[in-house]
Protein backbone atom coordinates (compact mmCIF):
# COMPACT_ATOMS: atom_id res chain seq x y z
CA UNK A 1 0.00 0.00 0.00
CA UNK A 2 2.90 2.36 0.67
CA UNK A 3 2.27 6.09 1.15
CA UNK A 4 -1.38 5.94 0.14
CA UNK A 5 -3.05 7.20 3.31
CA UNK A 6 -6.08 4.93 3.39
CA UNK A 7 -8.28 4.11 6.32
CA UNK A 8 -8.61 0.63 7.75
CA UNK A 9 -11.00 -1.58 5.87
CA UNK A 10 -11.98 -5.19 5.60
CA UNK A 11 -14.69 -7.57 6.58
CA UNK A 12 -12.49 -9.36 9.09
CA UNK A 13 -11.22 -6.22 10.83
CA UNK A 14 -13.02 -6.92 14.11
CA UNK A 15 -11.69 -10.49 14.18
CA UNK A 16 -8.15 -9.31 13.43
CA UNK A 17 -8.31 -6.71 16.21
CA UNK A 18 -9.52 -9.33 18.72
CA UNK A 19 -6.73 -11.68 17.65
CA UNK A 20 -4.02 -9.05 18.05
CA UNK A 21 -5.44 -7.90 21.40
CA UNK A 22 -5.22 -11.52 22.57
CA UNK A 23 -1.55 -11.69 21.58
CA UNK A 24 -0.81 -8.41 23.36
CA UNK A 25 -2.61 -9.41 26.59
CA UNK A 26 0.33 -11.57 27.73
CA UNK A 27 2.65 -8.56 27.57
CA UNK A 28 0.76 -6.33 30.01
CA UNK A 29 -0.63 -2.86 29.53
CA UNK A 30 1.35 -0.09 27.90
CA UNK A 31 2.04 3.37 29.24
CA UNK A 32 2.47 5.03 25.85
CA UNK A 33 1.86 4.25 22.20
CA UNK A 34 4.06 5.45 19.34
CA UNK A 35 2.86 5.24 15.76
CA UNK A 36 3.21 6.21 12.15
CA UNK A 37 0.97 9.22 11.45
CA UNK A 38 -0.77 7.41 8.60
CA UNK A 39 -4.52 6.87 9.08
CA UNK A 40 -4.38 3.09 9.16
CA UNK A 41 -1.81 3.13 11.99
CA UNK A 42 -3.58 5.82 14.01
CA UNK A 43 -6.86 3.90 13.67
CA UNK A 44 -5.18 0.61 14.59
CA UNK A 45 -3.60 2.24 17.65
CA UNK A 46 -7.04 3.50 18.74
CA UNK A 47 -8.52 0.01 18.39
CA UNK A 48 -5.68 -1.82 20.15
CA UNK A 49 -4.78 0.72 22.81
CA UNK A 50 -8.05 2.52 23.60
CA UNK A 51 -7.55 5.63 25.68
CA UNK A 52 -3.89 6.06 24.71
CA UNK A 53 -3.38 8.85 22.20
CA UNK A 54 -0.40 7.82 20.08
CA UNK A 55 2.79 9.83 19.87
CA UNK A 56 3.26 10.25 16.11
CA UNK A 57 6.64 10.01 14.39
CA UNK A 58 6.72 10.96 10.72
CA UNK A 59 9.84 8.87 10.06
CA UNK A 60 7.83 5.71 10.83
CA UNK A 61 5.71 6.11 7.66
CA UNK A 62 5.69 3.33 5.09
CA UNK A 63 8.02 3.39 2.09
CA UNK A 64 7.36 5.74 -0.82
CA UNK A 65 6.90 3.36 -3.77
CA UNK A 66 6.89 6.24 -6.25
CA UNK A 67 5.48 5.30 -9.65
CA UNK A 68 4.61 1.82 -8.37
CA UNK A 69 2.35 3.16 -5.61
CA UNK A 70 -1.15 1.71 -5.72
CA UNK A 71 -0.40 -0.75 -8.52
CA UNK A 72 -0.15 -4.52 -8.46
CA UNK A 73 2.12 -6.89 -10.34
CA UNK A 74 -0.35 -7.40 -13.19
CA UNK A 75 -0.51 -3.66 -13.79
CA UNK A 76 3.27 -3.22 -13.66
CA UNK A 77 4.75 -6.40 -15.15
CA UNK A 78 5.09 -5.11 -18.72
CA UNK A 79 6.70 -1.78 -17.82
CA UNK A 80 10.46 -1.72 -18.58
CA UNK A 81 11.17 0.38 -15.47
CA UNK A 82 9.43 -2.22 -13.31
CA UNK A 83 11.28 -5.13 -14.92
CA UNK A 84 14.54 -3.27 -14.36
CA UNK A 85 13.65 -2.73 -10.72
CA UNK A 86 12.76 -6.43 -10.30
CA UNK A 87 16.04 -7.48 -11.92
CA UNK A 88 17.89 -5.41 -9.31
CA UNK A 89 16.22 -7.50 -6.57
CA UNK A 90 14.81 -4.30 -5.12
CA UNK A 91 18.18 -2.58 -4.80
CA UNK A 92 17.33 0.22 -7.24
CA UNK A 93 15.27 3.09 -5.78
CA UNK A 94 11.59 3.05 -6.61
CA UNK A 95 11.22 5.34 -9.65
CA UNK A 96 10.01 8.65 -8.27
CA UNK A 97 10.12 7.19 -4.77
CA UNK A 98 12.47 6.16 -2.02
CA UNK A 99 15.61 4.01 -2.15
CA UNK A 100 15.77 0.93 0.07
CA UNK A 101 18.67 2.39 2.08
CA UNK A 102 16.97 5.78 2.53
CA UNK A 103 13.81 4.04 3.72
CA UNK A 104 15.67 1.87 6.24
CA UNK A 105 17.71 4.81 7.53
CA UNK A 106 14.56 6.91 7.97
CA UNK A 107 12.76 4.14 9.87
CA UNK A 108 15.73 3.50 12.16
CA UNK A 109 15.99 7.23 12.84
CA UNK A 110 12.28 7.38 13.65
CA UNK A 111 12.44 4.39 15.96
CA UNK A 112 15.47 5.87 17.72
CA UNK A 113 13.67 9.18 18.16
CA UNK A 114 10.59 7.37 19.52
CA UNK A 115 12.69 5.26 21.91
CA UNK A 116 14.53 8.35 23.17
CA UNK A 117 11.21 10.13 23.73
CA UNK A 118 9.73 7.17 25.60
CA UNK A 119 12.84 6.81 27.77
CA UNK A 120 12.70 10.54 28.64
CA UNK A 121 9.08 10.03 29.71
CA UNK A 122 10.17 7.20 32.03
CA UNK A 123 8.18 4.66 30.04
CA UNK A 124 8.81 1.02 30.95
CA UNK A 125 6.38 -0.52 28.42
CA UNK A 126 5.16 0.96 25.14
CA UNK A 127 3.25 -0.18 22.10
CA UNK A 128 4.18 0.80 18.57
CA UNK A 129 1.87 0.70 15.58
CA UNK A 130 3.82 0.87 12.35
CA UNK A 131 3.97 -0.70 8.90
CA UNK A 132 5.45 -4.05 7.90
CA UNK A 133 8.37 -2.46 6.05
CA UNK A 134 9.08 -0.23 9.03
CA UNK A 135 9.18 -3.26 11.32
CA UNK A 136 11.56 -5.03 8.95
CA UNK A 137 13.89 -2.02 8.76
CA UNK A 138 14.05 -1.53 12.53
CA UNK A 139 14.48 -5.19 13.46
CA UNK A 140 17.15 -5.80 10.83
CA UNK A 141 19.14 -2.89 12.31
CA UNK A 142 18.76 -3.65 16.03
CA UNK A 143 18.78 -7.46 15.93
CA UNK A 144 21.89 -8.65 17.79
CA UNK A 145 22.12 -11.59 15.35
CA UNK A 146 22.09 -9.14 12.40
CA UNK A 147 19.49 -11.07 10.39
CA UNK A 148 18.51 -9.45 7.12
CA UNK A 149 15.62 -7.16 6.25
CA UNK A 150 13.44 -9.86 4.67
CA UNK A 151 13.85 -12.20 7.65
CA UNK A 152 11.52 -9.93 9.64
CA UNK A 153 8.46 -9.74 7.39
CA UNK A 154 5.46 -9.88 9.74
CA UNK A 155 2.13 -11.40 8.81
CA UNK A 156 -0.75 -8.98 8.33
CA UNK A 157 -1.73 -7.82 11.80
CA UNK A 158 1.41 -9.40 13.22
CA UNK A 159 4.35 -7.93 15.00
CA UNK A 160 7.07 -8.42 17.55
CA UNK A 161 7.68 -7.70 21.21
CA UNK A 162 11.17 -6.30 21.73
CA UNK A 163 13.16 -5.41 24.81
CA UNK A 164 15.96 -2.91 25.00
CA UNK A 165 18.19 -2.04 27.90
CA UNK A 166 17.78 1.65 28.73
CA UNK A 167 21.32 2.10 30.04
CA UNK A 168 22.83 0.35 27.02
CA UNK A 169 20.65 2.46 24.71
CA UNK A 170 21.75 5.70 26.38
CA UNK A 171 25.40 4.64 26.02
CA UNK A 172 24.97 4.01 22.30
CA UNK A 173 25.10 0.20 22.44
CA UNK A 174 21.90 -0.10 20.56
CA UNK A 175 20.56 -3.63 20.13
CA UNK A 176 17.46 -5.39 21.33
CA UNK A 177 18.06 -7.78 24.22
CA UNK A 178 14.97 -9.86 23.37
CA UNK A 179 12.82 -10.26 20.26
CA UNK A 180 9.63 -12.32 20.35
CA UNK A 181 7.08 -12.94 17.61
CA UNK A 182 3.58 -11.88 18.68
Amino acid sequence: MGRTDEELAGEDLEIQVRTVRGRLKDHGSVEYVAASPMKRCVQTAALLFAGRAPLLFDELRECDFGLFEGHNYEELKDLPVYREWLASKGELPFPGGESHDAFKDRCVSGFSRAADCLIRKGCARAGMVVHGGTIMAVLSRFDPKQRGFYEWQPENGGGYAVTLDEDEWKQGRIVFTEIEVL
